[in-house]
């Protein structure tokens, strides 16, 4: 079974690849040529044979470092953003030049949280990479580690990859790392084994699953490539991690790497965006019958259950919704501002409409615009 989804993955029309910044660069911290030409040689001659591509890499601050006489990865936000400034051109102009060689033009795409959380700014990147790719071009993607902050920014690539291969309809998703794939203990322990498939996240709940390796280089690990895993595959996208340098054996459909099965109950697109692309922005606390409503009978959240309002938000912000032991239950866009809310909650819809007239009755998140923990999470 697992080698009929290793073949879909090699088939696949649509594919997201995503190399990290210790598959990229050499142990001093600049972009080794080598490995570049190699990632772009194999990407070459899938796109030539006729699938379309997004690549999303890691390696701006990584490629940085060289140039500016840094030795290892820094830790200020500033100089982090100042390097990132510096390697990103570089990085873009080696992979311009590897893929020229094969006749492929590449543009750069620089996201942020922001455009992922706001439903325009999501759209508005769906149609670029449409255009993109109708074009024939290579979208060489990157969060924009240059304005980014730690309070607005989407976390890692592996994540984004996740997102991306929701915002352009990917049909396979590729997490390229220095390992083989996802191992039951760290390489080079003894009974370090490779898992060649996860079926359930089940399967690997006792798999030691670590953070960044040792490059010094990179900002991910494993543990965010098995989250990328599990939005991807929420979204009914097969997705395999293995190492760069069996790229071109992944594209044959070789028994490679990890593979990650798609969960059996797809989500919506909207709700897949709601729940991993979208950033939070306050909460809200709700009492049992509450919990009851909008878990059980999936029913709108109304401000009659409404317990307590944490953070500041505006209309149309995502939210997350917590019981009042303070158990997350879902994410959800809210149709009133943080400084509304205390005034309304604990009524119910006719006493608000008698105190604040029309429009105060309404839904405080309708169940459209609501996704709960239990949809987050591929049920495979």
């Amino acid at each position: 079974m697992s080698q009929d989804l290793r073949t879909q993955i090699s088939k696949a029309k649509r594919i997201v690849v995503k190399v990290g910044s210790s598959s990229l660069t050499t142990a001093q911290g600049g972009i080794d040529t080598q490995r570049v030409n190699a990632i772009v040689d194999s990407l070459a001659k899938h796109k030539n044979a006729g699938h379309e591509i997004v690549l999303v890499s890691s390696g701006a601050i990584a490629a940085g470092l060289s140039p500016l006489g840094l030795t290892s990865r820094p830790k200020d936000l500033a100089l982090q953003q100042a390097v990132a400034s510096v390697g990103q051109g570089l990085l873009v102009h080696r992979y311009a030049e590897s893929f020229a060689k094969h006749g492929i033009t590449v543009g750069q795409v620089l996201l942020t949280a922001e455009d992922m959380s706001r439903r325009s700014n999501y759209r508005n990147a769906q149609r670029t990479f449409a255009k993109l790719l109708e074009l024939g071009v290579i979208p060489i993607v990157n969060e924009n580690d240059t304005v980014a902050t730690d309070e607005i920014r989407v976390g890692d690539n592996d994540r984004l990859a996740g997102i991306v291969t929701h915002l352009i309809n990917a049909e396979a998703l590729v997490l390229l790392s220095d390992v083989d794939g996802l191992m039951t203990a760290p390489p080079g322990e003894s009974n370090s084994k490779l898992i060649s498939e996860v079926k359930t996240f089940d399967d690997i709940s006792g798999a030691q699953i670590g953070g960044a390796g040792n490059s010094g280089v990179g900002s991910g690990g494993m543990s965010t490539k098995v989250q990328a895993a599990r939005i991807a595959t929420a979204g009914g996208v097969p997705t395999i991690v293995t190492s760069a340098s069996n790229l071109s054996f992944v594209f044959e459909g070789k028994d490679v790497g990890t593979v990650f099965h798609p969960g059996k109950e797809k989500l919506s697109a909207r709700s897949l965006w709601l729940a991993h692309a979208t950033d939070v922005r306050g909460s809200i606390s709700i009492d049992q019958g509450a919990v009851i409503a909008v878990t059980e009978k999936r029913a709108s959240l109304l401000p009659a259950g409404i317990k307590k309002v944490t953070g500041e938000f505006e209309v149309g912000d995502a939210v997350e919704i917590v019981s009042e032991n303070g158990i997350v239950l879902g994410r959800g866009l809210v149709n009133f501002d943080s400084s509304e809310l205390p005034n309304l909650m604990g009524k119910n819809s006719a006493k608000l409409l008698q105190e604040f007239g029309e429009g105060y009755d309404k839904e405080v998140i309708h169940r459209d615009d609501l996704v709960l923990i239990d949809e987050q999470v591929s049920k495979n």
